[in-house]
C-alpha cells in the first residue's frame, strides 16, 4: 500500500510543539496500519474492517487535550479558579433575581475520585456548577405538520451539527409551549441521552428549534468556558468513561439519565488555554481525516490491484494459449507465496501475481479474493491439468442416466418434470477437453428443501438433529450453533421428503447471504432441515465433494434468476435442480477436491499469520497510547 506522508506545515508544526504531539506524528506508521477486521459471514457480506489506529490517535488527542498535556500551560493565563468564582457569582445574581433556580449542591470532588492530577492553573468541577440549565425536550410526541418548527430528535444531531435536513415540524404554538423549559440557543451543548450516550453537539444555528426528550440541552456560562471546548471534554475518553459507569437500562435501551448528567467531571483550563487547546485538537483531527481518507483510498486501491491482477487469470485464453495444458508449478516468490500448479495457459498472469505475492496479500479482503479466485480456477478447469487417459464426464452422465431411468422404472424416485435443455447463454466459460455442461437435476436424484414442523415437536437434546440456515457456518455443518431436535417419530412419518443422510450438499436458498454451502456430516445417520435450506443428493456420492465445490465458487450466482422481494433474495427449488454445472471426468473432480483443500489450508494459514500480525499492530497502538498518557 501506498506510504502516507504529512505535508510540510504539519512537519513545522511538530516541531515547535511538545513531546505528547511528537508521539503522535513519529508514529504514523503506527495510527495508519493499525487495522482490526470486522467479522463477516457469507457470500454478498463485504470484508469490513476498522481503522483501529486513527480511532485510538483521535482518542489520544482528546485524553491529553483534557489532561493538559496537548498544548502548553503558560504562567501568564488567568487561572481557572478565578473562572470558576466568576462563574459562581454570576450564577448566585442570576438566583437572587429569580432568573434562575438554586441548585441542589453536589459533595467536592475528593482527592481518590480524580481520575488524575490536572496541570498548575486548571480545575476540577461538575456540570452543575458549570452550567445554567441542564434539561432535556418534550417527553410527549408532538403533533407532527407538514412544515412549521424544526422538531430534532438524536438522529438530528451527528457531533459537528445540528441538521434540519430530515428533521419533523411541529406548530409555533407547540414550540412555544415545549421552549418554555427548554430552550435551544447558539453556542448550546446537545447531549444524546438515548443512542451513542454522550454524543454531544454545539448549537450553530440561531434558527429556532424544539427538542425531544432523548436529547439533552446543557446551557453553559459561554463567556467562561468555551462551546469548543466543552465540545472537546463531552467526546474525550474521560467522558466517554464516565458515561459508561453512569448509563441506566440493558444493552439495547442504554440512556443517560437527566439527574446524572450534572454529576459529570469537567477538568477546566485557563480560558486562553481552551482557545489554544481548541484550535490545536482542531487541527490533528484534520490531519486524523486526512489519513484515514489516505489509509481507506490506500486500502482500496490495494484491493482493486489484487482483483485486477487475479482476474486476469479468469479471462478466456487464445487457441494458441489453450493448446498446451501441462501443468506447471511456480517458483515461490517468498516463503509466503502459494505453489499454484495453474496450466500454461494462465501461466505469465500467475507469475505477475507470484512475484509480488507479499505486498498483494497482506489483508483479509485481498486472502479472500485469492480463494475465491482459485475456486473460480478449479471449476474452469485452470486449477490442474487433464489427463487424456481420464475418462470423459459423458461417460459418467450416461451411466448415471441409466441408473436414474432404472430408479425411475423401480418406483423409488418420483419423475420430475424435465428442465430445459442448456442454452449457450448459460455455458459461462468454454469447457477443457472431457468436461460436459449439465444440470444438477441431471447427477442428482433428491433435490428438495423441507419444512418447519410444529413447536411441540421439537426439543434441544433428543431426536433427529434439525437445521436451519444459521448452523450452516463458514461453508459447514455447525449443528452446536443454537441445536435442535424433532422427534424421531415425526422426522419418520411427517418429513421423509426432508431427511438428509450423510454426504447431502446443503445450500440456503433464502437470503440474504445467499452461498451458505456445506456437506452433511456422519455424526448423525439422519438430519432434516427447514424450507430455507436445499439439499442436492447425487446418484454416485463421489460427486458431492466436487459439487459442493462448485456451489461454494458461486459461479452460478452470476446468472440464476432469484425470486423474492428486495433485500431478501430467495431461489426456488425449480432453479435449484437447474444449476448449471461444468462437469469433469471423475478423476479429475479428485484431483481438483484434492487440490483445492490444500490451497485453501494455505490461504488460511496466511489469514492465521494475517490476524496474528493485526493483533501485533493492535497491542503495539495501545502500548503507544498508555506510553502518551
Amino acid at each position: 500500500m501506498a506510504d502516507l506522508s504529512i505535508t510540510d506545515t504539519h512537519a513545522r508544526n511538530i516541531k515547535a510543539t511538545p513531546t505528547a504531539e511528537n508521539l503522535i506524528t513519529t508514529h504514523l506508521d503506527i495510527w495508519t496500519t493499525a487495522i482490526e477486521q470486522k467479522s463477516s459471514a457469507g457470500r454478498g457480506s463485504s470484508n469490513k474492517f476498522s481503522l483501529y489506529g486513527i480511532k485510538k490517535l483521535r482518542e489520544l488527542i482528546l485524553e491529553l487535550a483534557v489532561r493538559g498535556k496537548l498544548v502548553p500551560q503558560d504562567v501568564n493565563d488567568e487561572p481557572a479558579s478565578v473562572l470558576l468564582e466568576c462563574i459562581a457569582a454570576e450564577k448566585a445574581q442570576l438566583v437572587k433575581e429569580g432568573k434562575l433556580k438554586k441548585q441542589k449542591p453536589l459533595p467536592e470532588i475528593s482527592e481518590e475520585e480524580k481520575p488524575f492530577e490536572l496541570p498548575q492553573g486548571w480545575e476540577w468541577s461538575r456540570v452543575n456548577e458549570l452550567s445554567k440549565q441542564v434539561t432535556d425536550g418534550v417527553h410527549h410526541t408532538p403533533k407532527y405538520i407538514e412544515s412549521g418548527v424544526p422538531f430534532i430528535s438524536v438522529k438530528d444531531i451527528d457531533g459537528k451539527t445540528v441538521s434540519f435536513a430530515d428533521c419533523k415540524y411541529i406548530s409555533q404554538e407547540q414550540h412555544e409551549e415545549i421552549n418554555q423549559r427548554c430552550n435551544p440557543e447558539l453556542g448550546d451543548i446537545l447531549i444524546c441521552r438515548i443512542g451513542t450516550l454522550g454524543r454531544a453537539t454545539i448549537v450553530d444555528t440561531s434558527e429556532p428549534f424544539s427538542l425531544f426528550v432523548s436529547v439533552g440541552l446543557l446551557k453553559f456560562f459561554n463567556e467562561s468556558l468555551l462551546s469548543g471546548y466543552l465540545h472537546k471534554v463531552f467526546h474525550s475518553p474521560l467522558l466517554l468513561r464516565q458515561y459508561d459507569e453512569i448509563k441506566a437500562g440493558g444493552s439495547h435501551t442504554n440512556k443517560l439519565n437527566l439527574g446524572d448528567i450534572p454529576r459529570l467531571w469537567i477538568p477546566v483550563a485557563p480560558i486562553a488555554e481552551q482557545r489554544r487547546i481548541v484550535a490545536k485538537v482542531d487541527e490533528l483531527m484534520s490531519l486524523c481525516d486526512a489519513l484515514e481518507t489516505q489509509t481507506e483510498a490506500s486500502i482500496a486501491a490495494h484491493q482493486t490491484l489484487v482483483e485486477t491482477l487475479l482476474n486476469a487469470l479468469l479471462l478466456p485464453q487464445t487457441a494458441a494459449n489453450t493448446a498446451s495444458q501441462a501443468d506447471v508449478s511456480l517458483e515461490r516468490a517468498s516463503e509466503n507465496s502459494l505453489e499454484l500448479p495453474v496450466t500454461n495457459s494462465v501461466v505469465k498472469d500467475w507469475q505477475r501475481v507470484a512475484e509480488h505475492f507479499d505486498i498483494l496479500f497482506t489483508t483479509s479482503a485481498s486472502i479472500d479474493t485469492l480463494k475465491q479466485t482459485i475456486l473460480q480456477l478449479a471449476v474452469m478447469g485452470k486449477l490442474v491439468k487433464q489427463d487424456p487417459n481420464d475418462e470423459p464426464a459423458a461417460k459418467l452422465l450416461a451411466r448415471i442416466a441409466k441408473e436414474k431411468a432404472q430408479l425411475f422404472k423401480e418406483g423409488k424416485i418420483k419423475k420430475q418434470k424435465p428442465l430445459p435443455a442448456i442454452t449457450d447463454e448459460e455455458k459461462l466459460f468454454e469447457l477443457p477437453l472431457g468436461w460436459s455442461y449439465v444440470r444438477l437435476d441431471d447427477i442428482c436424484f433428491a433435490i428438495t428443501s423441507g419444512s418447519t414442523p410444529p413447536k411441540e415437536k421439537f426439543n434441544e437434546e433428543t431426536g433427529v438433529p434439525y437445521l436451519k440456515v444459521y448452523n450452516i457456518k463458514n461453508q459447514k455443518i455447525d449443528f452446536y450453533h443454537r441445536s435442535q431436535f424433532v422427534e424421531s417419530n415425526h422426522h419418520t412419518n411427517k418429513l421423509t421428503r426432508s431427511i438428509l443422510y450423510p454426504g447431502d450438499v446443503v445450500m440456503n436458498i433464502v437470503g440474504p447471504p445467499l452461498g451458505k454451502i456445506a456437506i452433511i456430516p456422519d455424526e448423525y445417520p439422519e438430519w432434516n432441515c427447514n424450507q430455507a435450506i436445499v439439499f442436492f443428493r447425487p446418484l454416485e456420492l463421489k460427486l458431492n465433494s466436487y459439487i459442493y465445490t462448485y456451489l461454494i465458487s458461486g459461479v452460478f450466482l452470476q446468472s440464476i434468476e432469484l425470486i423474492g422481494t428486495a433485500g431478501q433474495d430467495n431461489i426456488s427449488v425449480t432453479k435449484s435442480r437447474s444449476i448449471v454445472i461444468p462437469l469433469p471426468p471423475l478423476e479429475e473432480q479428485h484431483r481438483i477436491v484434492a487440490k483445492v483443500e490444500e490451497l485453501m489450508a494455505l490461504c488460511d494459514q496466511l489469514k492465521v499469520r494475517l490476524a496474528d500480525a493485526q493483533i501485533t499492530q493492535l497491542h503495539l497502538t495501545d502500548a503507544i497510547v498508555e506510553q502518551a498518557i
